[in-house]
């Protein structure tokens, strides 16, 4: 797990100025890694490759970046695990390459020279993001992982084209010129973090999951990489159509179980310490379970508790991490330790993210490494096996809302949003002492207002649009924005023949997990010099799922049923059946309390005004609603002050913003 950074520009600056451009962009990124770094030039072809190097693999100088492949055809900078390594170092082995090191990424560089880019791409079993020169065609690659666990940032400025893990290495250049793109923040407003191809800044670009850019040394300034693709989920649901698995359902469980093992059996080889996150769901229960019945040791877990916010799942970890035999730990924090990361994330991020757990990710992120320097997670079982409430119950709303006349629709979202936040929590508390265990409901108002969007919208996919959206018109409320179609709102992408809850599915996979989920995840454990593996993202597993019918993934109202039947033959179902909680912590109390004056600094009317960015009067009323606890606006809030906060860290002035 590593830091790329580089750039392309054939301007003519010497080999000292080139690599104190690149040792400058690598700089700010040794969060990624600490280990070692490295600078690789050719100024004639005006390519500069940088590295950051958190070693993993072959701890030896035979890991270091940038590594040139034999015969020095390929140089390449590489983040990531190539995790079926072994096997393609045999194959190669047999067609006659030869090693020096015992690295992935030279058995990376060898695969590459042997069959070519993109079928060495369609071999790769990884998460990786890489720069990649070939210096005989004088053309630059730029990769990334199918499911898009790893970032990769490029764009020209002037007349570099630039690329990085992070955007703070592209800002590091001293042709960056950073303009805010309006677009892209009434999208990041819309769905709390900006999906990819957009960044915050105009002109750069995030590289799509599951594809290559490619830009010849010669291409005029400007000019947009050709983009190709090796991966598509949509492929594998089209696969999963044409070849459905047939089998039962033992069949299917002893299918996901070989193949989530043999995920987790990979994703463990490292030559340094290695644990994984344990929130004792079904996920993270089901790769700690699988990695304890491979480990000749307890295996390390991790989970953090909070009592003060009220989302603490750390003894529910603990009675699973007790039954499966790991070496547990758990750490309680405070408020006051979750409020300290808040300063933080304008770094963490670079650019506006406002999903509020990514607080607790940190917080265990930073737990964890105290301890070892790779760590597993259970992120991904939601997406591919329908875990998300709305894949379930709101799936049957808008089916049942269907038949309803519009103005009942109305009528009845309008019921549904009369009561204020405090009065509907407040009964359904004191409703709960008396309601069997399987009628109680978690953060009732949320899910009335949820509810409430359903019944408002205009159709399925109007219904998911709503659920996934804190701004229902955000460039309304940003001036001079115009929101770009995305995949979500664009329906001719969408997968034909499915039902309702599966398409849900198909776009949190798209969208919401690279976009949200595995942004979180990178930056979070990256922040610390951790390396996050994720098994149930590993491309078999999920094209397996695609080839699912629905009731092995939803089943009589639950949710990611054949995951559940695999735990079974490792865990209890008792100590992990409740109700989904999530990760994350109160920030609507805390914006009425210990947050308020953060707060009302960053959406001063008068400081909204100058600045020109948004409208102040709704994100005012909004404001004041909140905090009078007439409705709980928390999302919609975050996502506008974690832009404030991140505009202020970077000092961006107003003629900076596009």
């Amino acid at each position: 797990m590593c830091g790329v950074a580089g750039f392309l520009d054939p301007s003519g600056d010497t080999v000292e100025e080139m690599k104190a451009d690149a040792v400058r962009m690598t700089g700010t990124l040794g969060h990624r890694g600490p280990d070692d770094e490295g600078v690789w030039v050719d100024a004639n072809a005006g390519i500069a490759l940088g590295h950051r190097r958190l070693a993993i693999l072959d701890l030896s100088a035979h890991g270091h970046q940038p590594m040139s492949s034999e015969g020095g055809r390929y140089v390449v900078s590489f983040n990531g695990e190539i995790y079926n390594f072994r096997a393609l170092r045999r194959e190669l082995e047999g067609l006659r390459h030869r090693f020096r090191g015992h690295s992935d990424t030279e058995v990376m560089l060898a695969a590459i020279r042997e069959w070519g880019l993109m079928p060495a791409l369609e071999r790769f079993n990884g998460m990786f993001a890489f720069a990649l020169w070939d210096s005989d065609e004088r053309t630059l690659y730029l990769a990334r992982d199918r499911m898009g666990e790893k970032p990769m940032y490029y764009g020209w400025m002037g007349n570099a084209f630039l690329f990085g893990s992070e955007l703070k290495a592209l800002r590091a250049h001293p042709a960056f010129r950073g303009e805010v793109d309006r677009d892209a923040l009434a999208l990041s407003l819309r769905h709390n973090c900006i999906p990819a191809p957009w960044s915050i800044y105009r002109g750069i670009a995030k590289l799509l999951p599951g594809s290559v850019a490619t830009l010849r040394a010669s291409s005029a300034p400007g000019t947009a990489p050709t983009s190709s693709v090796y991966w598509a989920a949509s492929d594998a649901i089209k696969r999963g159509d044409e070849t459905p698995f047939r089998g039962s359902d033992d069949d299917a469980t002893d299918a996901l179980d070989e193949l989530l093992r043999n995920s987790v059996r990979l994703r463990m080889e490292s030559d340094v310490p290695l644990g994984a996150f344990l929130s004792g769901g079904v996920d993270s229960s089901a790769v700690v379970a699988l990695m304890q019945a491979q480990s000749t040791r307890p295996v390390r877990t991790f989970t953090i508790g909070s009592p003060d916010t009220g989302f603490d799942e750390a003894e529910h970890a603990r009675r699973v991490a007790a039954h499966i035999g790991t070496d547990h730990t758990e750490l309680y924090v405070t408020a006051k330790d979750a409020l300290g990361v808040i300063p933080m994330l304008p770094t963490l991020y670079d650019e506006p993210f406002a999903d509020s757990s990514q607080i607790p990710t940190y917080l265990v992120a930073s737990l964890a490494r105290r301890h070892v320097t790779v760590s597993l997670s259970g992120d991904g079982g939601d997406e591919l096996f329908g875990g998300y409430n709305r894949h379930r119950f709101a799936a049957r709303i808008a089916e049942g809302a269907a038949r309803w006349p519009r103005p009942i629709r109305k009528s009845a979202a309008r019921a549904l949003t009369s009561l204020s936040p405090q009065t509907l929590d407040a009964g359904f508390r004191r409703l709960s002492s008396v309601l069997p265990t399987k009628f109680r409901v978690r953060l009732p108002a949320d899910k009335m207002q949820k509810t409430a969007s359903i019944l408002r919208s205009d159709g399925e996919d109007g219904a998911y649009l709503a659920l996934v959206s804190h701004w229902n018109d955000p460039a309304s409320v940003v001036l001079g924005a115009s929101e770009p179609t995305t995949r979500v709102t664009n329906t001719d992408e969408h997968p034909k023949g499915k039902g309702f809850a599966e398409r849900m599915m198909y776009l949190d996979l798209v969208t919401y997990l690279p976009d949200d989920i595995l942004t979180k995840v990178d930056r979070a454990t990256m922040a610390v010099g951790l390396e996050g593996r994720i098994p149930l993202l590993d491309h078999r597993i999920v094209e397996l799922a695609w080839s699912l019918p629905m009731p092995m993934k939803i089943r009589e109202g639950r949710g990611k049923w054949l995951l559940r039947k695999v735990l079974d033959r490792y865990v209890p179902r008792d100590l992990i059946e409740r109700p989904k909680i999530g990760f994350g912590v109160p920030i609507g109390a805390w914006l009425r309390g210990p947050l308020r004056g953060w707060a009302e600094s960053l959406l001063d009317e008068r400081r909204l005004s100058e600045e020109g960015i948004f409208d102040p009067a709704p994100l005012r009323a909004r404001w004041n609603e909140h905090i009078s606890g007439r409705r709980d606006w928390e999302y919609a809030l975050w996502d506008v002050l974690v832009f404030q906060a991140w505009l202020e860290h970077t000092a961006a002035p107003a003629g900076a913003v596009a």
